[in-house]
């Protein structure tokens, strides 16, 4: 079991706790995705995800792969996410 995950924060999470929960679903949604293409590495190489007005930033230990940044993209694009494919990648 891999207990070090993602630190997950939001802006104004305290006034729009769903923000947070939207992070969780698209945390896990990505890490399926990186699972069923057979890349284990993905989870070890975050640090944090940040929901920024709409904004996905993920935050990595070391610069994601093509492959990395698409799964974050399909994730917050998809129906669980917010639906658009505003994400940044900072490393």
């Amino acid at each position: 079991m891999f207990l070090d995950h993602p630190t997950i924060t939001a802006t104004n999470s305290l006034s729009e706790p769903d923000r947070i929960e939207r992070l969780n679903r698209v945390y896990g949604y990505a890490m399926a995705l990186a699972d069923a293409e057979n890349n284990p590495a993905f989870v070890d190489k975050l640090t944090q995800l940040h929901d920024h007005k709409g904004t996905l930033i993920v935050f990595w230990h070391e610069a994601p792969s093509e492959h990395d940044r698409s799964c974050w993209a399909r994730a917050w694009a998809s129906r669980v996410g917010d639906g658009t494919v505003n994400v940044e990648h900072e490393f």
